[in-house]
């Protein structure tokens, strides 16, 4: 079945880890992909991986931060397309690992650029195009630290707090123009990203990924495909009557 067929859907940060895995899974299920990063390379070989197999997907350079940039994208994916439906805001940067007192403010401001700020562009551009559809779904990648807490990486937890926040907002807002807006929050999943703190851990990358799997009830670390399909069911028409809503996809963690 395919449960995204003649859907347009927008992936920020597609070129690898999580946002590949929900570029080639709703093109599988019938979504025309707009794979977006800054990862030009690695981004026009998700596209040919897709377009290999039959989907259909094109590649953008777009960084979320630049707002000039994000709208030049958006009506070029527009243009191309000829309609706009899915917006997955799903790029993002850790930043550093300090205490909150350590931290500089460029370095603050690097992470909210992305974070934050680029949700906020990446939205504002996308919303006309869904007014336009009269319908929309807006798919807001935050995490399981924008739930709770931890004593790692501060800005990036503030971060995803925000972007919790902006997702209910928006579902507000735009609720009467039957735009949807709702926030995935994962668990610890197995990417590049996930890998490089475990290359700094103590014993390595396996002990890291033993360790991590651990903190989950049950028992290992997520798959970018079991978040890529809380994607694809936000983006689908099965979630119609949701949002302003969280999707905790992690494993347990935040039942402990």
């Amino acid at each position: 079945m395919q449960r995204v067929k003649d859907k347009t859907i927008i992936i920020t940060g597609a070129a690898s880890g999580i946002g590949r895995a929900a570029a080639f899974l709703c093109a599988k299920h019938g979504a025309r992909v707009a794979v977006t990063d800054v990862s030009d390379e690695d981004g026009k070989k998700v596209v040919k991986q897709i377009q290999d197999s039959g989907g259909d997907a094109h590649f953008w350079h777009l960084n979320t931060a630049d707002e000039q940039e994000v709208q030049k994208v958006f009506s070029e994916i527009n243009k191309k397309f000829g309609k706009i439906d899915v917006l997955v805001n799903n790029a993002g940067i850790s930043g550093v690992n300090k205490p909150t007192d350590e931290i500089t403010e460029a370095e603050w401001d690097a992470v909210m650029a992305v974070n934050v700020k680029g949700v906020f562009f990446c939205t504002k551009h996308v919303i006309p195009y869904l007014k336009t559809n009269k319908q929309g779904s807006i798919i807001n990648l935050s995490s399981i630290y924008g739930l709770v807490g931890e004593n790692d990486i501060p800005t990036y937890h503030a971060s995803k707090g925000a972007v919790r926040l902006m997702s209910k907002t928006d579902a507000m807002f735009y609720a009467k123009d039957k735009i949807r807006v709702n926030s995935v929050h994962p668990g610890f999943i197995w990417t590049a990203f996930t890998e490089s703190f475990g290359k700094r851990f103590p014993g390595g990358v396996e002990a890291y990924r033993k360790h991590m799997g651990g903190l989950h009830p049950l028992g290992h670390m997520g798959d970018p495909d079991d978040i890529a399909y809380g994607i694809l069911y936000l983006a689908s028409d099965e979630s119609k009557f949701m949002t302003g809503s969280e999707l905790v996809i992690d494993g347990g963690y935040t039942a402990r």
